[in-house]
This record gives C-alpha cells, structure tokens and sequence, in this order.
C-alpha cells in the first residue's frame, strides 16, 4: 500500500508544478505546445526514475560529506543519456527544447527527490515516487501546455481546434502568456485543495 501511496502523491496532494511550485523554470519555457511538455516531462521523468533507483541502490555505500556531488554525478549521466537519445533520434524537438534538456540536471525536482526520498528509502518507494512526482510534472507540463496552445495558436498537437476566423491571443505563446496560465492553474489547484476533505 505504501508504494501505492508513493506513486500517486505526485498526482495530486505533492504535485511537483501545482502544488510544491519546483521546476517552473523549464514549465514556463518549454510549454509553449503540449507536445513540448510532453516531451520534456518524459525526459525529466526517465531521469527522475533512474536517478532515484540508483541513488536508492547505493544510499548506504555513499558518504554522507560527498553525497549531493555524487547525487549531481548519478543525474548527470542520465541527464547526457537523454540528451544523446533525444538529439540522435528526434531531432527537431531537441533542437525546439534547447538548453533545457541539459539543464535538467540542475532540476530542483530531481535533486530534491535524491535528497529527501531516494537517499533515504527502498529500492521499490524509491522507483514509485520517481515515477509518480515525473508522470505529475509531466501531466503538469501537458495541462499548461495545451492550455498556451490552443489559445496562442488555436491547435492542438499542431491540429486546428477553431475554424479559421479564430484569432489566437498572441500572448499566450510569450512568456507573459506562462505566467498568466501558471498563476490560474496555481489558483484553480488551491481553491480545488481547499474544498477536498482533509
């Protein structure tokens, strides 16, 4: 049950966008389309899990003076493999999210689950929390995504939504755009957290 719990938190009570406010730097960059959050969400989410299993795997055999250095090292591996992966065989987003990609392993996100879950739990509520807080971030990024999409290009996933007379709010592909959707989002998630039964 505890894994259970471990992966679902990221859903909701400790969403990493919505409702612990990490990450906002590349949320706010890269979801000018949903098909960038996705992509940059699975990204973050393959580090996440990978990181948090090997740091889980070697959390007694790291000594506690060097491990944020050696967590940095761990992330940073995976971290290169995405970048590899991504610029190899899908190139144009690649090239579409940029200096994010490698920026990933400076995610407070990830660093945070290092030190305050994966460093400090099993193998198995280590590999679910990477799962759940990266599968939240990643719906995170595609809610905030679609939302800037649709109404900055009237598309989605580069499909039309409106007829051709709609007339996209330019805005919401800038990043003032980001930061109006965040601060609704953020808005509409603590009024809906609010009404919920504790």
């Amino acid at each position: 049950m505890t894994i259970v719990r471990e992966f679902t938190k990221g859903f909701w009570r400790e969403n990493p966008i919505f409702r612990l406010v990490l990450g906002i730097c590349p949320t706010l960059a890269v979801t000018t389309a949903a098909i960038n959050g996705i992509a940059m969400g699975l990204a973050t989410t393959f580090v996440l899990v990978c990181s948090n299993v090997v740091i889980s795997l070697l959390r007694n055999f790291i000594p506690s003076r060097v491990r944020i250095p050696s967590f940095i090292v761990v992330i940073a591996s995976f971290v290169t493999i995405v970048d590899l992966v991504m610029a190899g065989f899908f190139f144009q987003l690649h090239k579409t999210l940029g200096l994010f990609i490698p920026l990933i392993v400076v995610n407070c996100i990830i660093l945070g689950r290092a030190e305050a879950f994966a460093s400090k739990n099993p193998l198995m509520d280590s590999l679910a929390d990477g799962f759940g807080m990266g599968l939240g971030f990643t719906l995170s990024l595609l809610v905030l995504g679609s939302i800037r999409e649709v109404l900055g290009n009237g598309t989605l996933f580069n499909v039309p939504v409106f007829g051709p007379g709609y007339f996209p709010f330019l805005v919401m592909v800038l990043p003032p755009g980001a930061f109006i959707t965040l601060g609704f989002l953020l808005a509409l998630m603590n009024r809906l957290a609010a009404q919920r039964p504790s």
